[in-house]
């Protein structure tokens, strides 16, 4: 656990590995999904997670000159870790102001997914979220989601932006509001677009309290 800690245990750490889990990203798009952090402390927590072993950086190299940061496989063992910190936290008491980036949101549904569901939510399906495409997949009692899109026609599609992503997640406008303004568009048949939404909604959903019993 020490030696653990001596990796990930300074600040906004653990926070960077989470916003790698889905995929690679660019030091601005990790700049903006981050609320706080600023560009000398970003960068110092990458140079150390480089030199760890957890992060690497790669090379687009020209015309682009991009560069992409990326987990790397000793990186990508921490999610099932980052998960259960994350079911463990969602208990505590939300932060005044607090919101969830569209990383946070997604990774959600993987914290939240009941493997007893898998058969019945089964199905591919797309994620596009203002300019960027998630695809998330349900099979043999997983989900796995990440910044891709389908190499064929995805079941179901849901595009929208971030505010009403979280607006609906939130429960601050319902989904049924958010298509008939037309802010969310649901596409693909009537079954992959429900299986879409519950996966989607599962971990937003309140439980239902337990009934009381008549006396």
């Amino acid at each position: 656990m020490a030696r653990g800690l001596d990796v990930l245990g300074e600040r906004w750490a653990v926070l960077v590995v989470r916003d790698l889990l889905l995929g690679p990203k660019r030091f601005n798009d990790l700049l903006g999904g981050l609320q706080g952090v600023s560009p000398n402390v970003l960068s110092q927590r990458l140079r150390e997670l480089t030199e760890h072993g957890v992060v690497q950086r790669r090379d687009l190299g020209p015309p682009t000159r991009v560069h992409l940061y990326e987990l790397t496989e000793w990186g990508r063992a921490l999610e099932p870790l980052l998960l259960q910190l994350g079911r463990w936290g969602s208990q505590a008491p939300q932060s005044p102001g607090g919101v969830l980036g569209i990383d946070s949101l997604l990774l959600s549904i993987k914290a939240a997914f009941d493997p007893a569901r898998a058969v019945d939510l089964g199905g591919v399906y797309e994620f596009r979220v203002d300019a960027d495409t998630y695809l998330a997949e349900v099979a043999d009692g997983s989900v796995r989601i990440r910044r891709d899109t389908a190499s064929e026609r995805p079941d179901a599609v849901l595009t929208t932006d971030l505010d009403t992503l979280r607006a609906v997640c939130d429960h601050r406008i319902t989904l049924t509001a958010a298509l008939d303004s037309g802010a969310l568009r649901l596409t693909g048949d009537k079954h992959a677009r429900r299986r879409l939404t519950d996966l989607l909604m599962a971990p937003f959903t309140p439980p239902t309290p337990a009934a009381h019993a008549v006396g």
